[in-house]
């Protein structure tokens, strides 16, 4: 390939690498990239035609208008979809991105950073389907809230509060999802993106009711690689980011203790979630983001 060329069979693996989206100018243009990325690689993969209905289209059904078919999608899936017109508001999707300190931790880009960036192509796409859709960022408080409603603008307002978020404070998921659970009234969907940093109870506490009052839950629990595989080879002085507190590390700790201790965290996560109805998906914050859009794009479906 010469220097200048595109190589279009990897171009839309490309614009779901979060080392790429690092060196775009700004959040909604790292969601567009992700998303159109991410549609360009369903629109050749055949084995996710069933997902073309809830990217932009739904299955052709007698007594809709032939002209509205997309004769393009035909020839790739041999299925028959209709272009879905602005206004056909299917779901409600609520967005709750975790802030506090520890999702600052990450080596080539924060927790954070890469939550920024699911959410907001999550945003993207649930716009792209005429979803109603609102944000929450939390810590230990509601730092910001937009309501959930499928108005002009929303997804820049929705940028707008990811733009500004910080990672400080640290997890206490009482206050902000008791305030969470006083807003929200309509049953719908909700994406919670943290990385877990909580005992498994009060994660049951404070989620449970969600899913006992008709919310569909999908859990993204993100770790950076450094923390489900680190590589400490001498004594090492770690700081606690939300508590501050410091203790000092050792290398036979790092690499036969600590990978059962993470395993049985995430585990215990997964089992908790299990255990609400709710879907829980691990992601490694280096891996591109399409597994994250398949996952909620196969969770819309499920819950339906």
């Amino acid at each position: 390939m010469q220097i200048g060329q595109t190589d279009n069979k990897n171009a839309p693996t490309r614009l779901l690498d979060p080392s790429v989206l690092s060196s775009l100018a700004n959040l909604e243009l790292v969601a567009k990239a992700v998303v159109e990325g991410f549609v360009m690689g369903l629109h050749r993969s055949p084995k996710y035609g069933f997902s073309q209905e809830f990217v932009e289209y739904r299955a052709y059904v007698d007594g809709d208008d032939p002209r509205h078919i997309d004769w393009n999608v035909y020839s790739r899936t041999n299925k028959t979809f209709i272009k879905l017109f602005k206004g056909e508001t299917n779901s409600h999707l609520m967005l709750l991105l975790d802030t506090s300190a520890s999702m600052g931790f990450g080596a080539s880009h924060s927790k954070l950073q890469y939550g920024k960036y699911l959410t907001a192509s999550l945003a993207y796409l649930a716009s792209r389907q005429h979803d109603a859709i609102g944000a929450m960022i939390f810590n230990d408080e509601v730092v910001q809230y937009r309501p959930p409603t499928s108005k002009s603008g929303t997804l820049h307002g929705i940028i707008h509060m990811l733009d500004n978020a910080e990672a400080t404070q640290g997890t206490a998921m009482h206050k902000p999802f008791t305030r969470f659970r006083e807003h929200v009234k309509k049953r719908g969907l909700v994406a919670i993106i943290s990385d877990f940093y909580c005992d498994p109870e009060t994660l049951m506490e404070n989620v449970r009711p969600l899913a006992l009052h008709g919310q569909d839950v999908i859990m993204f629990h993100l770790m950076d690689p450094d923390e489900l595989n680190p590589n400490i080879k001498e004594s090492t002085l770690y700081e606690d980011m939300e508590s501050g507190d410091s203790i000092e590390v050792d290398p036979v700790f790092m690499q036969q203790d600590y990978p059962q201790r993470i395993k049985a965290h995430i585990a215990a996560i997964e089992k908790t979630a299990q255990g609400m109805n709710a879907d829980h998906i691990l992601l490694n914050t280096n891996e591109p983001l399409d597994r994250a859009l398949h996952s909620y794009l196969t969770f819309r479906e499920k819950r339906a």
